[in-house]
């Protein structure tokens, strides 16, 4: 029997919508890891995507950039009934089973739909190395689509196999932000794959089921959520429905695993860095670091970050991605393949383990702590005792870790960006120690970071003090 991966299982909120729970509660929030109309945070973790670039066409959930009016109109239907007809309509275009072969290697055994491209996914489904665990789970992106594979290792009795036998059942979609809905599934589906293989009448049920209803026009995108509908189910300002399951406590392993170090990788982030992760098996809790890296770039505030490269997940990627990657300007991703280290032309930031590099001589002084990072932390680290000691003494169940490091974040990115948009508009726009100050950054060891940032988001008008030049 093949062990079970140790992710957390399935809270009640990341469970498909079922015909009892149809109608939205007002007590809870109307989207995962969205915001109720109070402002108050739902206990999720869901990713948000990076609010300050709008959405890829590679997503299906969309945001209303205008004028937000959320009645609505004459004659529909309730936005809570809209909102739930819309999220039942799945998003999945494919369905397939790679098997390892002991002669040729990872290979795809069978797919639906039959003319589907997938080419290479082979080698996504089933990451390199991945013979060392008995099972993983991997995200990954395949041309415009994501995709969530499970992998299983079952020992068995046969000298063909040599002694084990390797699979990975998966599916595609257009984004990401409901694969999560099928991890269970799929983790039951590969074992089957391993004990009975070539049952595949389970999967060809799932995909009749759940595949994505295409336009007519036949151009392969898939209907999106009206942005209408969705932008009045949530408070957009906050990270909207980028969504993966995870382990409880996700964000917050991930800052005690890097340390100080997060402040580094929250700069590259916000300057929308090619940031690439390595790690050996397992991937699954590497695919979630990707995450919490786009987690840290969020803002806010309306306009901002619209003529910078979008700053998105590309999850795993193996030596097939190259040619995919020399043409990106800013991603998050993370692999298991060490050759990518030599390959410097393909990232700006390099993490292997807890140690973050660059071979980029501009980047390199950024890698360096500054005072208002370590402050900055401090106060991280303390907000977050506070939080402990509350759920400890007072039973609070309502605010999480995972809330608490998303808005730290935001609220530290819209700072930074709000201060820069009253001097922008001031009769002197210049950036003085004070406004530096304000912000939350060092006006001498954050000196770099600021000038970067405004030659990235665009604040070229701006002039700056000589007393922070010249520190």
């Amino acid at each position: 029997m093949v062990e079970r991966s140790d992710r957390a299982p399935l809270l009640d909120w990341e469970e498909a919508p079922s015909k009892e729970k149809q109608q939205l509660s007002p007590s809870r929030c109307s989207a995962p890891g969205g915001l109720t109309p109070s402002g108050s945070v739902c206990s999720s973790s869901a990713p948000p995507a990076t609010l300050s670039a709008p959405p890829g066409k590679d997503e299906a959930l969309r945001t209303d950039d205008g004028d937000h009016r959320w009645e609505s109109a004459p004659g529909e239907a309730p936005l809570g009934d809209r909102r739930v007809k819309w999220e039942e309509k799945d998003q999945i275009v494919s369905v397939f089973v790679v098997a390892f072969n002991t002669r040729t290697g990872n290979m795809l055994e069978w797919c639906l739909p039959k003319d589907m491209d997938l080419e290479g996914v082979e080698f996504k489904a089933i990451a390199s190395g991945s013979h060392r665990v008995t099972a993983d789970f991997i995200y990954f992106r395949k041309g415009r689509y994501f995709g969530l594979a499970c992998f299983a290792n079952m020992p068995v009795e046969n000298t063909a196999e040599r002694g084990a036998r390797m699979k990975s059942v998966g599916i595609l979609s257009p984004s990401y932000t409901l694969l999560y809905r099928y991890m269970s599934f799929l983790e039951h589906q590969v074992r089957l794959q391993l004990q009975t293989p070539g049952h595949y009448s389970p999967l060809e049920a799932f995909y009749e089921d759940k595949r994505a209803l295409l336009p007519s026009s036949g151009d392969g995108a898939v209907t999106a959520c009206p942005a209408n509908v969705w932008g009045a189910a949530i408070n957009h300002s906050m990270h909207p429905e980028m969504k993966i399951t995870h382990p409880a406590g996700c964000m917050s392993q991930f800052i005690r695993f890097f340390g100080e170090q997060i402040m580094v990788l929250w700069k590259l982030a916000l300057l929308r860095r090619r940031i690439l992760i390595f790690s050996p098996p397992p991937v699954g809790v590497v695919c979630y670091r990707v995450y919490c890296c786009c987690c840290l770039a969020n803002v806010s505030i309306p306009g901002i970050g619209v003529a910078v490269p979008e700053f998105r997940p590309f999850f795993y990627v193996n030596v097939a991605d190259i040619s995919a990657l020399e043409n990106e300007l800013s991603y998050v991703a993370c692999t298991t393949e060490k050759i990518f280290e030599e390959k410097k032309d393909l990232y700006d930031v390099y993490v292997d383990n807890q140690n973050v590099k660059t071979c980029r001589e501009g980047l390199k002084p950024l890698l360096r702590l500054s005072t208002a990072d370590r402050d900055k932390y401090h106060k991280l680290t303390e907000q977050r005792q506070m939080l402990l000691y509350s759920q400890e003494e007072n039973g609070d169940c309502v605010s999480s870790e995972e809330d608490l490091f998303i808005l730290f974040f935001l609220e530290q990115n819209n700072r930074i960006f709000q201060t820069l948009g009253e001097v922008a508009a001031s009769p002197d726009p210049m950036l003085t120690q004070d406004s530096v100050r304000a912000m939350g950054l060092d006006p001498h060891g954050d000196r770099l970071f600021l000038l970067h940032l405004l030659e990235i988001y665009g604040y070229d008008t701006l002039l700056v003090s000589e007393q922070l030049c010249c520190s």
